[in-house]
């Protein structure tokens, strides 16, 4: 029979509490990087080129804010289009706050069930986007694009690119917006 005095039991208590150590910090659910997610993307950058379908010289405006909000008003390019014409139009999102700069357009791409780009022409028969790229679930995304032009007319073209991871529906309404552009947009 074994017999132990308070010294003894306190190092077998030690022992115990020195062996357990390991298991409870293998435990520990602790984030290494300790800033919450955010599941919106970062965007600096947002290019929109166009091509006559026909074949010509691409056209393109960029909107730049590197600083984000808040900081030195963002550069916003303008449109010059040709009446009675049809584009194809690519979209280029950067994050230019990385070294190196991150294509986001690739990211949105490789999520595309959760994005969505909205084209909205005020006035309204400015120009007519219709989006040519679809998820997986065959919802449009709008990283590829046809663009139409009618008569001469100047305006605007708002890009509103919208995330909604779990909600998307091919409509504007569910989740919240990554990043939206204005362009002056001329038609002559």
């Amino acid at each position: 029979m074994y017999s132990f005095n308070k010294k003894s039991i306190s190092r077998i208590a030690m022992l115990a509490l020195l062996a357990a150590a390991p298991l409870f910090s293998a435990c520990n659910n602790d984030d290494d990087d300790p800033t919450p997610d955010d599941d919106n993307e970062q965007i600096t950058t947002l290019t929109y080129t166009l091509t006559p379908a026909g074949g010509g010289t691409p056209v393109s405006a960029t909107y730049r804010d590197l600083d984000g909000d808040g900081g030195a008003a963002p550069v916003i390019g303008s449109l010059t289009l040709a009446a009675n014409t049809t584009y194809t139009g690519v979209l280029t999102l950067l994050d230019e706050t990385k070294i190196p700069v991150v294509n986001t357009s690739v990211e949105i791409l490789e999520e595309a069930d959760e994005h969505l780009f909205w084209f909205e022409s005020t006035p309204a028969n400015l120009v007519t986007v219709t989006r040519t790229d679809r998820d997986k679930n065959n919802l449009q995304i709008g990283l590829q694009t046809s663009l139409v032009t009618t008569a001469a007319a100047t305006g605007e073209l708002k890009i509103t690119l919208r995330h909604q991871p779990g909600t998307k529906n091919g409509t504007f309404a569910p989740g919240d917006t990554d990043v939206e552009v204005k362009f002056n947009t001329t038609v002559r």
